[in-house]
Order: C-alpha cells, then structure tokens, then sequence
C-alpha cells in the first residue's frame, strides 16, 4: 500500500516564497511522472509544473523562471519552489504522483488533499 503526505502552503506577502512538497512511502511502488496542479476561485484546474522520472520538467508559462519543480527520488518525494509570488498565484495546489504498485502492476493516479496558497498585495 502507498501512502501520500502533502504539506506546505499558507499565506505569503507578493514577492514572498514558499515550498510545497509531496512524499510518498510503502512499500512495492515505483513512481513515474510527478507533478503540482492548481485551481482558483471559478477557474479549471491548471497544471504547474511537472517532472518525469528522467527528471525532465515542463511549466505553465505563467510561473516560468519562477517556480521549480524538483524530485528526490530516494526520499520519493517531488517539491515545488515558488518564488516572486504574485497575488494571482492564490490558488488550492494539488500534489499528482502517477506510478506503479510493482507487485500487483496496479497503475496508480494520486491526488493530493489540496493545500492553500495565498499571496497577499
């Protein structure tokens, strides 16, 4: 069985930073395509920023050059840096790991509980 923690988030002043992280643990899995998606007050959920399990990583125009998107693969857990936060970064951001359960070849999809994000002007 895998169990999934997501933490990070708050309130933070525009310009501010903050570090979300998402960790996995159990046993028996393998982790491919990690990723952190968002969703704001009347808006579809977007995703973030991405990273593959080679480490490749994609971003959402609007965060480019300010958020990263980053993996520890011993600790399995994926992290996201947001830097120079503006207030239309407000949002609920949601952790998605996608993987494997190697005993069963069960393909998992995981979702995140959502954690606030608030930038303040």
């Amino acid at each position: 069985q895998v169990q999934f923690v997501e933490s990070g988030g708050g309130l933070v002043q525009m310009g501010g930073s903050l570090r979300l992280s998402c960790a996995a643990s159990g046993s028996s899995f393998s982790i491919n395509a990690m990723g952190w998606y968002r969703q704001a007050p009347g808006k579809q959920r977007e995703l973030v920023a991405g990273i593959t399990s080679g480490g490749n990583t994609n971003y959402a125009d609007s965060v480019k050059g300010r958020f990263t998107i980053s993996r520890d693969n011993a600790k399995n857990t994926v992290y996201l840096q947001m830097n120079s936060l503006k207030p239309e970064d407000t949002a609920v951001y949601y952790c998605n790991i996608e993987g494997v359960v190697t005993t069963t070849g069960y393909e998992y999809d995981y979702w995140g509980q959502g954690t606030q994000v608030t930038v303040s002007s």
